[in-house]
């Protein structure tokens, strides 16, 4: 099992590597939002310290309902989804994996980019901060969620993108809910330790569960 899981690992890093467009699509959308935003809003530097959390985290999950579509339908469709399942590995660990990989191709490279956040909001570096610090830990809980749309829609043929969006905006909203407050407080200067608590006990809770939902989904579509 183990030199099945490294096959795996090394399977969904080379694929990683030969997605060089997808990476930059993404990272080419949440680059324009950033910059756009404060061009076509007001120049004040006050009203963008306060709408800072909304443009980041709103652009941040356009930017992952876009990537998620082919999260498993690459795999579904040249039928290398049903061998993977076969393999010795839990299919459990398989989705921990592939939604893992996802996540540094998908939404890694946004965190790495954030510091274009100083610049374009003229923001401290508390608030970046607590940006980065939301970003590493909510994107892996929204990759996870969406997953679960994906794996429910795998078996569609076209036209997923607004069910994928319909099924896992209403999981989302909690995220953003203390996404959004840790940032505000941060801007605020009062600590948000408490809304980083929430969110880590949120993906923690996303990785425990949503692999088990999302393997009973993926047998049934496999089924039918």
């Amino acid at each position: 099992m183990f030199l099945a899981m490294c096959a795996l690992i090394r399977r969904e890093f080379f694929i990683i590597f030969h997605r060089k467009i997808d990476i930059l699509n993404h990272l080419y959308f949440f680059i324009i939002i950033i910059v756009l935003f404060p061009l076509s809003f007001s120049p004040e530097l006050l009203l963008l310290s306060h709408t800072i959390a909304g443009v980041v985290w709103i652009s941040v999950l356009l930017s992952i309902f876009l990537s998620l579509e082919r999260l498993f339908r690459d795999d579904f469709l040249d039928g290398s989804l049903e061998q993977i399942m076969l393999t010795p590995i839990p299919l459990p660990l398989i989705i921990i994996i592939k939604v893992m990989a996802h996540w540094i191709w998908s939404s890694l490279p946004l965190v790495l980019i954030s510091p274009l956040l100083l610049v374009f909001f003229s923001i401290d570096y508390n608030v970046w901060l607590a940006i980065v610090l939301t970003l590493l830990i909510g994107t892996p809980t929204l990759n996870f969620i969406g997953a679960i749309g994906v794996s429910l829609t795998v078996t569609l043929q076209k036209g997923t993108g607004v069910l994928l969006s319909l099924l896992v905006l209403p999981l989302s909203i909690p995220v953003l809910i203390f996404t959004t407050s840790a940032i505000n407080s941060a801007s605020l200067g009062i600590s948000y330790n408490a809304q980083l608590a929430i969110l880590s006990a949120m993906l923690l809770g996303s990785i425990t569960f949503t692999p088990l939902v999302i393997s009973l989904s993926l047998r049934i579509g496999g089924e039918g």
